[in-house]
């Protein structure tokens, strides 16, 4: 869905750096700004800080969209033999 709207992983991995600098932000406005200690600080930080994984995580499922064909993308006889392929494979493996 965010490959629809025209979402690209380049996007998401520069989301995930900007948080883990909006995290170092965030902990020294809390730290100096609201002079209510270290433990506020770190709560803040550490909210923003979880954000940047989200974003690599996003940022490489996308990447893996965007460098993996679709089934679409394929002809038609390349479907088929994958498809061939597939059904090769599950007779000599079958699920029990």
């Amino acid at each position: 869905m965010l490959k629809k709207i025209g979402v690209r992983s380049e996007m998401m991995y520069a989301a995930g750096v900007a948080s883990i600098g909006l995290t170092f932000a965030s902990w020294v406005a809390s730290y100096f700004g609201e002079r209510a200690g270290t433990d506020r600080a770190d709560r803040w930080g550490l909210f923003i800080g979880e954000w940047a994984p989200t974003f690599f995580a996003i940022g490489i499922a996308l990447r893996l969209e965007e460098t993996q064909p679709s089934p679409q993308d394929l002809e038609a006889p390349a479907r088929e033999e994958r498809a061939e392929a597939y059904r090769g494979a599950e007779m000599r493996n079958p699920v029990r």
